[in-house]
């Protein structure tokens, strides 16, 4: 398998890695500078010459992985014998640098209803690198000269045409993933909050719309649905960022988009104190745009 296709590999199985390159030799090494490997938790793609400067490049990849490092290293190893290794001497006679780039596991959002703002907030989404589901039971909205905007799209983007039963995405996403609940159908996402409240394994799971249909399903969630307010208290609604108001669909997928950002970014910190989900409440349209 090629390196190209391991870190394809990595990313799809939402794994992480990390990418060693040869960066430059100086004298004799066993391979050349370019040469690449790629490591995982407990798998290998690769070769950057084998003996110890492979070996203590696989040890410290995996502490990088451990550790959730984000930040890449260099790291510059002589080989002969008068170097103290720890997996056996290389004497080659020269040195090898080798770049170690964290290859870390990318957000995923799954936004379902894909009008007029959920194209917005695609749009802005798609020049980040994620893995970005878009979800619609309407073919129009799905159409490839309507999706051409995204063309040039960092993010891995997958589109789903689900004409009966969106709320079946929900079990094929990675965990982790946020959902953005903004269809056009009302009933639709009723269902939609219903089953991702069913669903585990998900990140933060989000509402457009108003008070009052938030009262609504709020009610039906608990009389129908029988669910605790704990577990109601999961959906996020209104959605975005309090202080970026505004009803125009650009406005609302900035001010959603901007708090998505900051979610992932307390995702990479751990140990900073916050919440898991993007911020709450502001103020945002009662029915997505048809």
């Amino acid at each position: 398998m090629t390196w190209v296709a391991a870190v394809a590999r990595l990313r799809a199985r939402r794994e992480p890695g990390v990418l060693v390159t040869v960066a430059a030799v100086r004298g004799h090494a066993p391979r050349g500078a370019g040469a690449k490997l790629v490591v995982a938790a407990g798998e290998l793609w690769g070769s950057i010459g084998g003996g110890n400067v492979e070996a203590v490049a696989i040890d410290r990849a995996r502490d990088m992985i451990g550790a959730g490092a984000a930040e890449p290293e260099l790291m510059e190893s002589a080989l002969n014998d008068k170097v103290s290794n720890r997996h056996g001497v290389q004497c080659c006679g020269g040195t090898v640098t080798v770049l170690l780039e964290p290859l870390p596991v990318v957000p995923a959002v799954a936004i379902f209803g894909v009008g007029h703002v959920g194209l917005e907030l695609a749009r802005i989404l798609a020049r980040h690198d994620l893995d970005l589901h878009l979800v619609d039971s309407r073919p129009d909205v799905l159409t490839e000269a309507r999706l051409a905007v995204l063309g040039d799209a960092v993010a891995e983007v997958e589109v789903h045409h689900t004409p009966l039963l969106p709320e079946e995405v929900l079990g094929r996403l990675a965990p982790g993933t946020h959902v953005l609940i903004m269809t056009h159908d009302h009933a639709e996402d009723a269902a939609l909050v219903d089953a991702a409240l069913r669903t585990e394994g998900l990140g933060s799971v989000g509402l457009i719309g108003s008070a009052a249909k938030w009262a609504r399903f709020r009610k039906r969630l608990t009389t129908e649905g029988g669910f605790h307010d704990s577990d109601i208290d999961r959906i996020r609604t209104p959605i975005g960022i309090p202080d970026i108001t505004g009803k125009e669909p650009a406005t609302i997928a900035v001010s959603v988009a901007a708090d998505l950002l900051m979610a992932f970014a307390r995702e990479r910190r751990p140990t900073a104190p916050s919440t898991d989900a993007p911020h709450s409440p502001t103020p945002s349209t009662d029915k997505e745009h048809p």
